[in-house]
Parts: C-alpha cells; structure tokens; sequence
C-alpha cells in the first residue's frame, strides 16, 4: 500500500452542499456549496483562528478543483484575511478531487458503499478504493513537500482512503467543514493522531 510521508498537515472537507444534506452520493459531480456550507466555511475559520497556535499555522492552502472544495477553500481564507491579518495563497491539485463513483453518483447512500471500501465492490464506472487510496497518499505527499504547513481542503472519500493510509480504520464519515490537525505518530510508522477542532470548543 501506499505511504504517506510523515509530516503533518491540516484538512478540512468541505462544506455542505444540497446532495449532502440530502444524504446523495456526490463523487465527481461538481455540486456546489448551500447556503449552510458558506457558513460552515465562515465557521472553520474561526476555528482556526482560536486553535491553530497550538498546533501549527498554515501557509498555504492547496484544494480540490471541485467547486465545493474551492469555494470552501476562499472562504477559510478571506475570514483569516479579515480576523488574523494573514493572506493564503491557495493552489489547486486535480489529484486531490473526489473519487468518481460511477452510476452510484447522484443515487442514495446505501450498504454498497461498505462494500466498495471492503473493495468487494466497485460501481460501474467508478474508481476502485485501492486506487483511490495511492492517488490521495500521492496528492497528499505532493502537497506537504517543501516549506511551510498547508491546509488540504477535500471530500469525505478522499478523507476515509487517507485513514486507510494512516492505519486508522477507514470507514468513519468525517462532518463538513471542521478542521482536523493531523500528525504522524511518534516513532513512526505509529498510527497518525487526529484532533478534531470541532471537539476543541
């Protein structure tokens, strides 16, 4: 399997669209924020704002193309702008979009989806998770390399391959829009910690 190179890094999956709220499974399809996404985005940056001292402070933020993740992206940015002074510069990475899930994209969560994790399934169309999986830990090691402490702004897919990756079980929904800190474990290759700043107050 894929490695992932031991250097931390924050995430954050993006905010709420109308697919989510309505429990649909997104993939590729570009669905862009609701009206409680952009405030989600709002959210997460205060967040950062109160936390990130004491774990470390992003330089950059480096985002899927998908709009979603974009719009998310500006918004984390443009609030710090305005609250703590600083400017991000975002980049785009077409590796970090979110897997494609064939004709599963548009239809309902259901039991298939364990499945594709389990890689016992894969619908017709989609990416395979094993695939998913080299392709995140590749953006991801892309995206830490270099100077500076980037913020990754994703999906909920592309997130559950990195856990995978991380040795941390994979199947775990992570929420819109709340910033998590990861880390690798210490001595490597110890599990990665998480801390998740929606549980920081």
């Amino acid at each position: 399997m894929a490695r992932l190179a031991p250097r931390p890094f924050w995430y954050l999956r993006h905010g709420e669209t109308d697919w989510n709220a309505r429990g649909l499974s997104q993939g590729r399809s570009d669905i862009p924020l609701n009206d409680t996404g952009i405030a989600q985005g709002a959210r997460a940056a205060a967040m950062l704002a109160r936390h990130w001292n004491e774990h470390g402070r992003i330089t950059r933020i480096v985002s899927s193309p998908l709009g979603r993740a974009l719009r998310t992206a500006e918004l984390v940015r443009d609030a710090l702008r305005d609250s703590d002074g600083v400017d991000l510069p975002i980049t785009t990475d077409i590796a970090l979009q979110e897997v494609c899930f064939g004709v599963q994209e548009g239809e309902p969560m259901g039991d298939w989806y364990d499945s594709w994790i389990a890689n016992d399934y894969v619908p017709q169309g989609a990416e395979p998770f094993p695939e998913l999986v080299a392709r995140a830990v590749g953006a991801v090691n892309k995206a830490t390399e270099g100077d500076g402490l980037p913020m990754i702004v994703c999906h909920g897919a592309m997130f559950r391959a990195l856990r995978k990756a991380m040795g941390l079980p994979a199947n775990v929904r992570l929420p819109n829009a709340v910033p998590l800190w990861l880390r690798p474990g210490e001595p490597d290759p110890l599990p990665w910690l998480l801390v998740n700043l929606g549980e920081a107050g």
